[in-house]
C-alpha cells in the first residue's frame, strides 16, 4: 500500500516537472534538465506532499515546493557525479548528464536546477508571501554552506583525510548530506500550514540518519542493477561509513532503533501520521 502511495506522488511529481520543463523549450539544457529529474523514488518531494496532507494543505498548493525539492535533489546528484566530485558514470541506471552530453551541460543543467528549485517553493500558488519566503530561507539553509553542501564539503576533506572519520564525525558529514534535504522536506506541510514542525523536525533526523545507514549496507549487500549504480565505492576508497564503524549487524540495528525514534515522533498527530511512519520503514526495507 505504502509503495503504491509513494508511486503516485511520484507520478504527480512527474507530470509537474512536464509541465514546468516544457514551458521553458525544447533547448538542450532543458533536455538535460529533463533527464536529470526522471526517475527515482521521489521520496522528498513525496514526504513534502504528505507532511501537506497531515495540515490539510491541497495538492495544488503542495506540488510545487515537492517538485521543487526534487530539482534541487537532482542538482545535487548531476552535480555529485562529475568527474572533480564522486566521478560516477551511472545514475538511476542510465548514463550521468556528463555522460549523455558533457561536463558544461551537466553544470549548467545542475544550476538551472537549483534556481528552478527556489522558483518552484516561491510560486504564488504556494500561499502567501510569509509562507514562500520561509520556504525559501530555510532550503537555502538546508541546502547550502549550513546544511547539504557543508556534508559534501566534509566528504570531499575525508577522502584525503590522515585518519578515517569517527562515527561522531561520519554522523555531523551525513546530517548536512542526506538529512537536511529530507528535514526541510518533512517539516514543509508544516510551514505551509503556519503549524510548529518539531515534531516532524524530529521525526526526519531520525529518517535521515536512518535513511543513510541503510544507503552504506546497500552498498554491502545491493544488487548494482537494483541500485543503478555502482557500490563499494566507499569501501574501495577506504572511506568511514556506517558499516565499516558499526558492523554490519550493529548498522542494521542503530537503522532499526531510529526508525522507532521517527515513528514515535510522530505519535501527537495519531493515526493521520501512519503513512509518514510506514516512509520511515520503507528507508530501511528498500533495495535501490
Amino acid at each position: 500500500m505504502f509503495r503504491k502511495k509513494l508511486a503516485l506522488d511520484a507520478t504527480r511529481i512527474q507530470e509537474q516537472f512536464d509541465l514546468v520543463l516544457d514551458a521553458l523549450g525544447d533547448l538542450d539544457i532543458t533536455r538535460a534538465m529533463a533527464y536529470a529529474t526522471a526517475g527515482g523514488k521521489r521520496l522528498r518531494g513525496f514526504l513534502v506532499l504528505e507532511s501537506a496532507r497531515l495540515h490539510e494543505i491541497d495538492l495544488a498548493r503542495a506540488i510545487w515546493p515537492a517538485t521543487g525539492i526534487e530539482a534541487l535533489h537532482a542538482y545535487s546528484l548531476v552535480h555529485d557525479d562529475l568527474p572533480c566530485m564522486d566521478d560516477d558514470d551511472l545514475r538511476r541506471g542510465r548514463p550521468t548528464v556528463h555522460v549523455k552530453w558533457d561536463e558544461g551541460t551537466a553544470v549548467l543543467a545542475g544550476d538551472a536546477l537549483q534556481t528552478l528549485a527556489f522558483e518552484l517553493c516561491t510560486r504564488p500558488e504556494v500561499g502567501d508571501a510569509g509562507v514562500r519566503a520561509e520556504l525559501a530561507l530555510t532550503l537555502a539553509q538546508a541546502s547550502g554552506a549550513q546544511g547539504m553542501v557543508l556534508g559534501q564539503a566534509l566528504d570531499i576533506a575525508a577522502e584525503t583525510a590522515a585518519t578515517p572519520l569517527t562515527l561522531p564525525e561520519i554522523t555531523r558529514l551525513q546530517s548536512g548530506k542526506t538529512g537536511a534535504l529530507i528535514e526541510w522536506s518533512a517539516c514543509a506541510g508544516a510551514r505551509m500550514a503556519q503549524a510548529d514542525p518539531d515534531p516532524l523536525r524530529q521525526y526526519a533526523r531520525a529518517l535521515g540518519l536512518a535513511f543513510q545507514i541503510a544507503d552504506d549496507i546497500l552498498d554491502v549487500e545491493g544488487d548494482a542493477d537494483k541500485a543503478g549504480k555502482r557500490l563499494q565505492k566507499d569501501a574501495q576508497a577506504g572511506k568511514a561509513t556506517f558499516v565499516s564503524l558499526l558492523g554490519l549487524d550493529a548498522a542494521k540495528a542503530r537503522a532499526a532503533e531510529l526508525v522507532d525514534q521517527a515513528c514515535v515522533a510522530l505519535d501527537s498527530y495519531g493515526a493521520q501520521a501512519e503513512t509518514l511512519k510506514d516512509a520511515a520503514r520503507f528507508v530501511i526495507a528498500r533495495d535501490s
